[in-house]
């Protein structure tokens, strides 16, 4: 298995495809568990529920994932606030995907479908690294700058940082 992490945006959704395609294995992403469990979107959970709600059923949508999957697995962006989840992350194989704000900007356009971003998105995308990024680093058996580069090249830096092959 191969855990993405890494901020909203960062892209370990389209890396993901693409490092199981080159890996030969399935891939899944937790969001993606999580809207189909719940029969409705990340950012209505949160308005309906709350963050500690949304964090308790991701929760439990990443420590199933962890026990039962054995392809490329992307965590949501706030998966790893979770000690918890983090114990789980230990001794496997995590590529915590960084970006600066600058190119999450250009990616996300840091806009409101986004619910922790929605006033005053720079600053908040900047505090949400400011008290995650130790964690990613925490997590992470490699860690793949993304600024600039293509998602084909994250791919193979993700494959090299690991020392994988492709199938």
């Amino acid at each position: 298995m191969v855990v993405l992490v890494g901020p909203m945006g960062v892209g370990k959704s389209t890396v993901g495809q693409l490092l199981a395609e080159r890996l030969g294995v399935g891939y899944r992403d937790t969001d993606d568990d999580i809207v189909a469990e719940q029969g409705r979107t990340i950012a209505e959970i949160f308005v309906d529920e709350g963050e500690p709600a949304f964090r308790a059923i991701e929760k439990q949508a990443v420590h199933r994932a962890l026990a039962t999957y054995d392809g490329v697995l992307a965590l949501g962006g706030g998966s790893i606030l979770d000690a918890d989840t983090r114990a789980l992350l230990a001794g496997q194989r995590v590529v915590y995907l960084s970006m600066d704000v600058e190119e999450a900007v250009k990616r996300t356009g840091l806009n409101a479908a986004r619910p922790l971003l929605a006033i005053n998105p720079r600053k908040q995308w900047r505090e949400l690294m400011e008290a995650r990024r130790h964690l990613y680093e925490e997590v992470a058996t490699a860690v793949v700058a993304t600024d600039g580069r293509t998602p084909e090249e994250v791919t193979q830096a993700a494959l090299d940082a690991l020392e994988l092959k492709d199938a």
